[in-house]
């Protein structure tokens, strides 16, 4: 992640503060509207269109991978930033530039303020709405010959859906953002499933059978054919094609992108050695990303729901094994829901938990997190901050020793922080511009 050239200036800030405010708003009427006014730019760029509970963002950043590889002009979506607002819009794997992301909005108000003035409060966009519009434009005039569209929250309705997509892909299905998409996995698979469109290729990743049904049945409907990972390489990912990135649930990822690398390849000159090349060579930070402070191996990982937490778990016992020490690890949650799986997780191959608040108004209390804490765990566990975790450059947890890693974990907010904090050049983090 290069260091960002400029600071987003007070106005675009308080504008784009001003459209966060409308909340998280389901629906495409507001999306299709505001895309017309600009000139319907999702029909300009080819997309690969990825939705799932985990895995896209790792799956998108892999396909950009093997598609520049193969001499492609790319464009990236993806949500949230770790650090910076122009991390979420990326051309060549360059984020935009503050500068000309400020020129965007500039652009845009008068065209925000024109639909409101004929359709009144309801056709003003949401901040993820007019975000994904600006993407959108900015592949287009920057003659991206495809682009990379991570689905922000669901799919059906969310507003990335005003693509038609070279190939759908759904990554994972799990139990997340209930209060939007549904209490079960059915209910959610549906809503995910939204993002197949009629005639076009549909790659699904490891799902559980029930959430699988939903979405074959959506592909049938829309006489999409589906591949599957587990049914061209089996469920033993021993056997999966292999990536740079860490982490055993990288695997999975990577054989989901070859899969929809494989739609591709006709058109798009894909051939396998240049998709084994382009999983090779991806980067991807923020998930299981180790890097070195001083003499201290720091781990950075934005496990944040059930589905991550079983991850989490296998990622641990790995470094367990790999480093014989039990990982000091650093935790911070949005929400007691998904706090309580990684807590269960954090617990089993700990030697401490520090606990820590991202700076997000939903960040689990300390109390909150206590709680949660198993009861047998007999480590310590102490309340921190980003601050006294690494109080300055090259310095991590200077109370304990250099031999012991130290995994941070949970909302990608923290691994924002984490990063930023490990690497100054990187910031200042932009909280108030994250999405919910």
């Amino acid at each position: 992640m290069p260091p960002a050239t400029t600071t987003l200036d007070p106005d675009t800030v308080a504008y784009l503060r001003g459209l966060k405010q409308g909340g998280v708003v389901l629906g495409l009427d507001r999306m299709r509207g505001f895309v017309a006014a600009l000139g319907q730019p999702q029909d300009r760029v080819p997309v690969i269109h990825i939705a799932g509970t985990n895995g896209k963002g790792s799956v998108a950043a892999m396909l950009e991978s093997i598609l520049r590889r193969a001499g492609w002009r790319t464009g990236l979506y993806t949500s949230p930033h770790l650090v910076r607002l122009g991390e979420r819009i990326q051309v060549n794997r360059q984020p935009i530039d503050s500068a000309a992301l400020a020129a965007y909005v500039r652009e845009f108000r008068p065209v925000v303020a024109d639909l409101v003035a004929r359709g009144g409060a309801a056709a003003r966009p949401s901040y993820f709405e007019f975000m994904t519009g600006l993407a959108l434009v900015h592949f287009a005039r920057s003659a991206c010959d495809i682009a990379i569209i991570e689905v922000g929250m669901g799919g059906r309705l969310d507003a990335t859906n005003v693509v038609t997509s070279e190939v759908s892909v759904i990554t994972s299905i799990g139990l997340d953002h209930m209060d939007f998409l549904g209490s079960t996995l059915a209910a959610i698979a549906r809503e995910k499933a939204g993002v197949i469109k009629p005639g076009r290729p549909v790659v699904i990743g490891a799902l559980q059978r029930e959430a699988e049904a939903v979405v074959r049945e959506t592909a049938a409907a829309a006489s999409a054919p589906v591949v599957s990972v587990a049914g061209t390489f089996g469920s033993d990912p021993t056997g999966y094609p292999t990536t740079n990135l860490a982490g055993a649930y990288q695997q999975a990822n990577a054989a989901t992108a070859t899969l929809a690398a494989r739609q591709l390849a006709p058109r798009w000159r894909l051939d396998a050695r240049t998709i084994e090349a382009g999983l090779a060579d991806v980067s991807w930070p923020g998930r299981w990303q180790e890097i070195e402070v001083g003499e201290r191996r720091v781990i950075i990982d934005s496990s944040h729901n059930e589905e991550g937490a079983a991850a989490l778990d296998a990622a641990l016992a790995g470094l367990v094994e790999k480093t014989g020490s039990r990982p000091v690890v650093v935790v911070g949650v949005l929400g007691a829901v998904r706090a309580r799986p990684l807590l269960a997780t954090i617990g089993r191959h700990a030697s401490e938990i520090r606990l820590v608040r991202p700076q997000q108004a939903r960040a689990c209390s300390f109390e909150d997190l206590e709680a949660l804490v198993p009861a047998g765990f007999g480590g310590a566990v102490v309340r921190s901050s980003l601050d006294a975790l690494f109080p300055g450059p090259g310095v991590c947890l200077p109370d304990v020793a250099a031999r012991i890693p130290v995994v941070v974990t949970g909302s990608i907010y923290l691994a924002g922080e984490a990063l930023a904090r490990i690497d100054p050049s990187l910031g200042p983090v932009e909280h108030e511009l994250q999405d919910f």
